[in-house]
């Protein structure tokens, strides 16, 4: 991984202590909800708000470091890997979420059979079903 300090001025964002642990946490609980991030980032730097880490997490997702997710009914999910447009798997009885390349070659879905005029730059999949560990039991 690249030195978060690093990603956040080559962004030109001011480095905290704050930042740097909400980067961390996504890295390390990739697909995790806000809540959870700041469980963690509490673990790492002591007292911090839900509100700085919702904060903090809007930032960092507008300005590309973190993607942020919402698969329907669920809250929102974060994660570090951006850029390749990739897809998700998510379990329907425990929701555990896993990364899913595209099937079909490079951003396939950028190609809408009618873009409606759209210049389209993203699309999210979602593939439903249940995970190994739920279908063992």
């Amino acid at each position: 991984m690249i030195e978060p300090a690093f990603l956040l001025r080559e962004k030109g964002v001011p480095v905290t202590a704050q930042r740097i642990a909400v980067l961390n946490a996504v890295s390390e609980l990739p697909h995790s909800t806000a809540d959870a991030i700041a469980g963690r980032v509490r673990d790492t730097i002591g007292a911090i708000s839900k509100q700085a880490v919702y904060d903090a997490l809007g930032m960092l997702t507008s300005k590309g470091l973190v993607r942020r997710i919402q698969p329907a009914g669920s809250p929102a999910l974060f994660e570090n890997r951006v850029g390749d447009n990739h897809h998700h798997v998510i379990c329907r009885s425990c929701g555990k979420t896993a990364d899913v390349d595209c099937a079909v070659g490079k951003r396939p879905c950028l190609t809408a059979a009618d873009n409606s005029g759209f210049v389209i730059d993203e699309a999210e999949v979602i593939y439903w079903g249940r995970c190994p560990d739920c279908i063992a039991k």
